[in-house]
């Protein structure tokens, strides 16, 4: 469905122009995403606020983008695993560990692993995870609290996942070397 257009700081509503600019100084560029999302204002700040927000939890910047890209995974959202593969890396994560979970592999560090685990199964299920998820990632170390706060993260990216879909978002030029495919099965 390419009729969704691609907005520059020029061209978006005016509502949307700050948030753009703000990207660009952020980014370097404007990535497309939010160049879709500014057609509907309201959809773009909410994406910006759940993502200051996940900034705001207790979980690790590599930890963040791991549920950000977990998410993205689960459905099949190829623009932002790139995007968050780029994350990944900026944030520190190891180039083994970025390939395995790339590539759809158990992560060698437990922590991240049962992140993974845990975000994958919230999506799969739709948020009925069974009580072995639920105490698998509670043993790793992780609260209560961040059962909740990774509901931000989940919520993000289903804003943005969904918006890839339907948009058919082209992939930026910046995000090409971390560019991936869904595994067939």
């Amino acid at each position: 469905m390419k009729d969704f257009a691609i907005h520059t700081i020029e061209s978006a509503p005016a509502e949307s122009r700050d948030i753009l600019t703000a990207a660009r100084a952020k980014y370097g560029f404007v990535p497309n995403l939010l160049g879709e999302l500014s057609a509907a204002p309201a959809a773009l700040k909410a994406y910006v606020t759940l993502g200051d927000l996940l900034a705001q939890t207790s979980f690790t910047p590599v930890e963040q983008q791991l549920i950000l890209a977990t998410v993205s995974m689960a459905n099949g959202c190829e623009y932002c695993v790139a995007a968050h593969s780029a994350g990944l890396k900026a944030a520190g994560l190891a180039d083994d560990e970025l390939e395995a979970l790339r590539g759809g592999r158990r992560l060698k560090a437990e922590r991240l692993e049962a992140l993974r685990s845990f975000v994958n199964a919230v999506v799969e299920t739709r948020g009925w995870v069974t009580r072995s998820h639920l105490e698998r990632f509670l043993d790793a170390g992780f609260t209560h609290e961040q059962v909740l706060e990774a509901l931000v993260g989940v919520s993000m990216k289903t804003l943005s996942n969904y918006t890839n879909h339907l948009a058919e978002t082209p992939l930026d030029a910046k995000l090409e070397p971390f560019a991936w495919e869904p595994a067939t099965a």
